[in-house]
């Protein structure tokens, strides 16, 4: 299909099914998203044979600072995605596009790490790729022009959604689908661990892959387990809603490290790797041992992973059971865990800027019973996650927005696709 074909598709309304589905109630603000960046790609690109790809963001839910132990996570993909258009080439050239930057073309005819992209787009493009040709799989060039409203630095995974959206390119257009929504986030891991650079789990590129709610149990890591949790909070009365807190992620680089170095201490004491491979009677029976080796943060936040992780299977079955009291409960436990025991709330010496906490204490007074609240992904800076009745989400965004400024909120739905082919 053309891109003017695709224009004027759009303009008919032929894609209002696959928008609904993917954006529930802002379908229609979606329908002008989608006709601006098809009008930028036929600029950028010209009126050419293309495809129309859509990967997510995510949104996580229980299970706050526990990948990294190889613990329990519960996530889920959201309505915030990158949207590309795509126009395969006869050669092994990516030249990817977007509407604040460009990357530079990068040529797939040398897969191996250059030391110059680590940190860039063109590492992860080339990250990908690789990752395909190391599983045997094709790979091809492509002209891309892409547009993305994943909110970066706000803890739903950008880069993720990223890594998906060049992994649902590369399956369609050299490989008719083959490789699983797994196997494109192990392959996005890849490309962010080995040519980015950044240490990350799987978490995030398995949200955004999936789809939908997702339980993962990281303890075998190279065969995680991953079960997809068929739930619409909507249909249960409910909105997500992240509130930004406009607090920067800038100088907490050793706040974030120290959280699973301390965790790691804890883990050594016991001859093991990770704390998934320790048990909460264990802990508990060595608790001195481990205050006088590691100390009372890594103590504390030891403690946290240990029912934290286990909370996760508990927020899956009330999920499954559509009981929102008992989930909403579990996720405030999970909240104060965080900020009691995991401690990153709030940054250390930090006394004039705590917008984090004030945002949860604001939460508390506005929803009371009625919903849950809680720091969201890293934490000491960003976003924090609230559980809000659909009655409600109005008035809360108005008041949160009023503590924090117009534009801070965003309510979230949840997707039930990942990466995805529309057009």
């Amino acid at each position: 299909m053309k891109i003017s074909e695709m224009i004027s598709a759009v303009e008919a309304d032929g894609m209002k099914p696959m928008l609904e589905r993917l954006y529930g109630e802002n379908a229609g603000k979606q329908k002008e998203r989608y006709l601006r960046v098809l009008a930028n790609a036929e600029k950028r690109l010209g009126d050419r044979e293309a495809g129309l790809y859509s990967a997510p963001g995510r949104t996580e839910v229980g299970g706050n600072h526990t990948d990294h132990q190889l613990g329990r996570v519960l996530a889920a993909s959201i309505n915030l995605d990158v949207l590309a258009v795509v126009s395969p080439r006869d050669d092994l050239v990516v030249d990817y596009q977007a509407d604040s930057f460009s990357a530079k073309p990068v040529d797939l005819h040398d897969l191996s790490v250059q030391a110059e992209e680590v940190n860039s787009t063109e590492a992860l493009i080339r990250g990908v790729a690789a990752a395909f040709a190391k599983d045997g799989l094709n790979i091809t060039g492509f002209d891309c022009y892409a547009e993305s409203d994943v909110l970066p630095g706000s803890g739903v995974s950008s880069s993720a959604a990223f890594e998906i959206l060049l992994a649902e390119i590369f399956n369609d257009l050299s490989n008719e689908g083959k490789a699983t929504p797994e196997d494109c986030a192990v392959y996005g891991k890849y490309a962010e661990n080995v040519y980015f650079g950044k240490a990350s789990g799987l978490l995030d590129q398995m949200a955004c892959s999936v789809g939908g709610f997702v339980t993962i149990d990281f303890k075998d890591a190279q065969k995680p387990v991953v079960q997809k949790i068929s739930r619409n909070l909507e249909d249960l009365g409910y909105a997500i809603i992240l509130t930004d807190c406009h607090e920067s992620h800038a100088d907490l680089s050793d706040e974030y490290s120290k959280i699973p170095a301390e965790m790691k201490s804890v883990a050594a004491l016991f001859g093991r790797n990770v704390l998934s491979e320790v048990t909460l009677e264990e802990f508990v029976k060595a608790g001195a041992g481990v205050r006088q080796a590691c100390g009372d943060r890594a103590f504390l936040r030891a403690y946290h992973f240990l029912n934290e992780t286990d909370r996760v299977v508990d927020e899956v079955k009330a999920l499954e059971d559509n009981d929102m009291k008992t989930f909403l409960s579990l996720i405030k436990e999970s909240g104060r865990s965080s900020w009691m025991y995991l401690q990153n709330v709030i940054p250390v010496n930090a006394t004039t800027h705590q917008s984090l906490a004030v945002g949860q204490a604001m939460s508390e007074y506005l929803l009371k019973d009625n919903g849950a609240w809680r720091v969201h992904g890293g934490g000491f800076a960003g976003t924090i996650q609230a559980f809000v009745p659909l009655a409600e989400a109005d008035h809360y965004i108005e008041a949160m927005e009023g503590l924090f400024g117009k534009g801070s909120c965003y309510k979230l739905r949840i997707r039930d696709v990942g990466g995805i082919r529309i057009a």
